[in-house]
């Protein structure tokens, strides 16, 4: 683990009560809580990005 991802960032992010409800209950049944949900969520989306880049640079 690098020493960058040990502290973490508080950054405000506003979602529609729709989106928060989903969210939510997903990291419910993740037992995960809501905000490790979302880190979930964007550490996979962005690990995706990245595979995408790669291939097209290919």
């Amino acid at each position: 683990m690098k020493d960058t991802d040990r502290s973490k960032k508080q950054v405000p992010l506003r979602l529609s009560p729709t989106l928060y409800a989903e969210i939510s209950k997903w990291a419910e049944e993740d037992y995960r809580s809501l905000s490790g949900q979302i880190e979930y969520l964007l550490s996979a989306c962005v690990k995706k990005r990245r595979g995408g880049e790669k291939k097209e640079e290919e």
